[in-house]
């Protein structure tokens, strides 16, 4: 457990530095308050994949168990409950594709687009 956090800690530190250096390369205003932006928006993109996989998986889980308990219940209507399970498995897993779609959204298309192709261009 210590290995893993102490190597995810140096980790961000030395992106965290590197990126820095980059930003403090450029000069411009623009571009570090860009590479700021673009930083918290990964972090909040981040966050809100975790919290929406997290999420989907309890939901999915909780409709799994739901769907098992109504078929060892009655046998019968194994057919129907399948179904429906699956259906809406599909529904709740909509869910987390929805918060894949806005994270890409909060990466790749904000007004400081421009600023950081410029910081990264070589």
């Amino acid at each position: 457990m210590f290995k893993k956090l102490s190597f995810s800690s140096l980790g961000s530190a030395f992106l965290l530095l590197a990126l820095s250096t980059v930003a403090f390369a450029a000069g411009e205003e623009v571009a570090t308050a860009g590479l700021k932006y673009f930083s918290v928006s990964v972090f909040a993109a981040g966050i809100g994949i975790g919290i929406a996989a997290f999420g989907t998986g309890i939901g999915q889980g909780i409709g799994i168990r739901g769907a098992v308990e109504g078929i060892a219940r009655n046998p019968e209507a194994s057919g129907k409950v399948t179904v429906t399970m699956l259906i809406g498995l599909a529904m709740v897993e909509s869910l987390c594709i929805y918060a894949l779609v806005i994270a890409l959204i909060l990466i790749y298309a904000h007004p400081q687009s421009s600023a950081i192709a410029k910081l990264f261009a070589l």
